[in-house]
Parts: structure tokens; sequence; C-alpha cells
């Protein structure tokens, strides 16, 4: 039998097409995507916003109570809490522009593509982060006379981290890509 006459008798018994979009599963997994997008993005903007505002504070109150003061440790300090300042704005951004988009399939894809390159542009931002602070930790560290293997464990420390930041990434620009990708499908049927 042809694939053809398969297709007119299923097309006759069934009354639907033989490859048919179910539009509520469809819509269920956006969701879902959408959802999952979201808690990364809320739970990346906390995280930054709770490590960087007591970091940068934590920073400020030991150089400033504990003599001699040291200046690339102010600069990192004030470094971080600007770092939380464009995140909160950042995040009070995206939280208004999702009330942009209509409740509808394409609606909501379009709203988990915007939050997944929120997500990477987050991402990205914080990968390049880790290079001022630990930049500005080494002249600390410098600055205040340690020892050249506790400097020399911190620069490893910042290159490691700044790896993994790229590893972090990547998983994020994936994830985008899949929603790209089912994105081109529906703009194509």
């Amino acid at each position: 039998m042809e694939f053809d006459e398969i297709q007119k008798i299923w097309d006759s018994q069934t009354h639907e097409p033989l490859w048919s979009i179910n539009e509520t599963a469809l819509h269920k997994r956006i969701l879902v995507k959408k959802e999952k997008v979201s808690h990364i993005a809320n739970f990346s903007e906390l995280l930054l916003l709770v490590v960087n505002i007591g970091a940068g504070s934590l920073t400020l109150g030991l150089n400033y109570f504990k003599p001699p003061t040291n200046l690339s440790l102010y600069l990192m300090s004030a470094w971080m809490l600007g770092t939380a300042l464009y995140v909160l704005v950042s995040r009070i951004r995206r939280l208004k522009s999702s009330d942009t988009f209509d409740r509808s399939l394409l609606g909501e894809l379009k709203q988990a593509m915007s939050m997944a390159t929120y997500q990477v542009r987050l991402s990205q931002l914080m990968r390049w982060n880790i290079v001022p602070i630990g930049f500005l930790s080494l002249l600390g560290f410098w600055e205040s006379g340690q020892s050249i293997w506790l400097s020399l464990g911190l620069l490893i420390f910042f290159g490691m981290t700044y790896f993994a930041g790229g590893w972090e990434h990547r998983i994020y620009q994936a994830k985008k890509r899949e929603l790209e990708a089912l994105l081109t499908k529906l703009e194509q049927k």
C-alpha cells in the first residue's frame, strides 16, 4: 500500500489529518518551558542581588573598620553594589515587559523567548563581571601584602569560575535555541 492510500484511509476513518498538531499539548509544553525560563531568571536575579549586596557590604564594612584601608577593596565594593543595582533595575524592567505579551500560544512562546534572551545576556554579563571582581580582589591582596600562594589560589579560583560561567552560559544558549526552533516551526505552519 502506498503512503497516499494509507493517508486517505486514515482521513476517511478519523476525519483528522494524519499529521496534526495538538494545540493544547503544545500550549502546555510552551507554558512549561516558559515557567522553567522564568524560574531560572528569577533565581539568577535574586542570587545575584543577595551575593552582590552581601559581599559588597561585607567588603566595605571590613575595609572601613579594619585599618589600613585598601582602595581596591573600596572599588570592588562599589562595583558589586553597582552590579546589584543594575540587576535590580533589569529585573524591574523584565517584570514590567512581561505584561506586553498576549496570552496566545505564540504570545507565550515569544515571552519565553524574551526571557531566554534576557537570561543569556545576564549570564554573559555576569561571566564578564568575574574579570573586574577578580582583578580588584587580586589587587587588594597585593596591596595588603598577602602571600603569593594565596594570590595564586585566588587567581585559579577566578579562572575556574570564569570557565564555569561559560559552561552555564552555553546551557542557557541551548535552551534559547530550542525555543527559537519551536518558534520557527510555528511560524512556518
